[in-house]
C-alpha cells in the first residue's frame, strides 16, 4: 500500500509542523501530507476533526494550498477527554485562567499565523456533529483526530464520512488494535474496522496508528 503522490512539505512548513503543540509523529504527518496532496488534486474541500493547536492543521493547510483549496477544521477548543486535567495529555498551558477550562483556540491562530498558512485554513469552532449537520459540501478528505470515546469516534465518522466524494479519503488517527490502548486508540480502531466493514472504503496505507482509506461506493 502507498499513497499516490511522495511529495514532501517545504521545509519552513515542516519545521512549523515540528514546533507546534500536538501529538502527531513526524512520520504520520508525513504520510498524512501526502493523502491530502491526493486529495486536493479532487478539487473539493479537506477537512480535519479534532483541530487542537493546529500541529496537524498546518501539513493540510500546505498541501491545501499547493493545490489552490481550502481546509476547514473542526473544533469545540475545550480538549478531548484524555486532555483534561489529571490526564497525561492535559497542558497547563491551555488553560484559561479567567474562566479555568482549556481554550486552545489562541495558541492555533497563533500556530497558523506563524507557519503563513491563516489564508488557506476556515476554523470552524463548535462540536462536530453540530457542525456536521448543517454542512452540505462534498469533501475530498476526511481526518478523523477529535474524541477517542466511542461515542465521539463514531459520531464523527457518521457525521463526516458520507460527505466525502467517491475517490476521497477518509484518514484514521490513533488506530492501535491492543486493548492496552483503550483512552488513546481502541474506540478510532473501532471506527476504522467499520468503515472497513461497510464496504464503501478500502485501506490503501498504513504509517503507525494513521490509516488512510479510500471511498469506493455509496454504502456505510
Amino acid at each position: 500500500m502507498h499513497q499516490a503522490t511522495t511529495a514532501l512539505p517545504a521545509r519552513k512548513v515542516l519545521s512549523a509542523f515540528e514546533k507546534a503543540k500536538g501529538f502527531m509523529p513526524r512520520d504520520e504527518g508525513l504520510a498524512l501530507y501526502a493523502a491530502a496532496r491526493t486529495a486536493a488534486a479532487l478539487g473539493h474541500p479537506l477537512l480535519e476533526v479534532g483541530t487542537y493547536c493546529g500541529r496537524s492543521t498546518i501539513l493540510l493547510a500546505d498541501a491545501a494550498r499547493a493545490a489552490g483549496g481550502t481546509v476547514l477544521t473542526v473544533d469545540h477548543h475545550r480538549g478531548s477527554e484524555e486532555q483534561q486535567p489529571g490526564w497525561d495529555y492535559h497542558d497547563p498551558e491551555t488553560v484559561d485562567p479567567e474562566v479555568d477550562r482549556m481554550d486552545t483556540l489562541p495558541e492555533f491562530r497563533r500556530t497558523l499565523y506563524l507557519a503563513g498558512l491563516e489564508d488557506h485554513v476556515i476554523a470552524l469552532v463548535g462540536r462536530s456533529p453540530q457542525v456536521a449537520a448543517v454542512w452540505t459540501t462534498p469533501l475530498a478528505l476526511v481526518f478523523i483526530d477529535g474524541g477517542h470515546t466511542d461515542e465521539h469516534a463514531n459520531a464523527d465518522y457518521e457525521g463526516w464520512a458520507p460527505r466525502l466524494v467517491t475517490g476521497g479519503l477518509l484518514v484514521i488517527h490513533d488506530v492501535f488494535p491492543d486493548p492496552v490502548d483503550i483512552m488513546t486508540g481502541q474506540a478510532p480502531y473501532r471506527v476504522y474496522l467499520r468503515a472497513l466493514a461497510s464496504g464503501a472504503f478500502e485501506e490503501i496505507g498504513v504509517t503507525g496508528s494513521l490509516r488512510v482509506l479510500r471511498r469506493t461506493g455509496s454504502s456505510g
